[in-house]
């Protein structure tokens, strides 16, 4: 198929592969605008950006979608579909109406759970066990288009963010391959979104980090395993905020205030509101490295503070 391609974090770069390394011929790319990063702010490129450079695909960076202009060069294209992962825009209905087999979006949830910006941090953090890709035909709204094809995957117990969009974006770079096939040998039948089961979930937000102690330990490892890397689980500590990276349920139960440094172990446990604990494997303070829980319990004096 002839195909225009837009993306433009990690999570879309095995996307674009699959498409420019199976055949389809890729006329263009679009992606988001450079980006200062780092402590020197230099302008960096996204990981699709740099990807479609490789292959020596035409690349365009534009700051909006709407209006003509970009409609035209698209149309000019003659692209067969449009495809669609994790870009960060809403494509106008005078570009859905272009390709032959319409914009087919690559999502990562089992629609129609989990419409919007963070699925898999959602899926973490409610402590699903299962999670998917879903292929759809892209509505004018956000995540509501006929379902195409889904493939359902497990989540592992101690599985964090990052692991676990990795293995979502191979997945669903099998799952786009699987539905172009589909659409042009006409064995794919569009699929209705079950409205009743519609649930939506908003950007990750700082104001997600802090800890309730007083809840069950496998909801906060569950926080610390969607919000790694960022914006981190945390803690306050002698009135400093502390960053929890890593986690790590021990089933063991204890007699203590929720938020209580266990002493007398050699780790860095806490008291939880379900009356078990959880191990701090990887924290860090203000100011501060990242270190081992361990580490950082050897080093201050927290035994027996409480966190909050």
């Amino acid at each position: 198929m002839r195909v225009v391609f837009m993306g433009t974090p990690e999570f879309a770069v095995p996307c674009l592969r699959a498409l420019a390394d199976g055949g389809h011929e890729v006329t263009a790319v679009y992606t988001q605008p450079d980006k200062p990063q780092g402590r020197r702010m230099r302008l960096t490129p996204p990981p699709v950006k740099e990807e479609a450079l490789k292959y020596g695909i035409p690349v365009f960076q534009p700051k909006s979608l709407k209006g003509q202009n970009e409609a035209a060069r698209i149309s000019s294209l003659k692209p067969d579909a449009v495809i669609v992962a994790a870009y960060g825009k809403i494509l106008p209905e005078n570009i859905l109406s272009i390709p032959k087999y319409g914009c087919v979006n690559i999502h990562a949830s089992l629609l129609p759970k989990y419409r919007g910006a963070a699925p898999v941090q959602a899926a973490i953090m409610n402590g699903d066990t299962e999670t998917g890709i879903t292929s759809m035909l892209m509505a004018p709204s956000c995540d509501t288009g006929d379902i195409l094809l889904q493939e359902p995957i497990p989540i592992g117990q101690d599985e964090t963010t990052p692991e676990l969009t990795k293995r979502l974006a191979e997945t669903g770079a099998e799952v786009l391959l699987n539905t172009l096939e589909g659409l042009k040998n006409g064995t794919i039948r569009p699929k209705k979104q079950d409205e009743a089961k519609m649930t939506y979930v908003s950007i990750i937000k700082k104001s997600m980090s802090p800890v309730d102690w007083s809840c069950p330990a496998a909801e906060i490892h569950n926080k610390v395993r969607g919000l790694y890397p960022w914006p981190a689980a945390s803690t306050q500590l002698n009135g400093h905020r502390l960053k929890i990276y890593r986690s790590r349920l021990t089933g063991e139960k204890e007699f203590g205030e929720p938020g209580l440094v266990i002493p007398q172990k050699d780790g860095f446990f806490v008291c939880c509101g379900d009356g078990t604990s959880l191990e701090l494997l990887e924290v860090q303070t203000e100011g501060g490295k990242r270190m081992s829980g361990s580490d950082y319990k050897h080093g201050h004096p927290v035994q027996g503070l409480k966190l909050g």
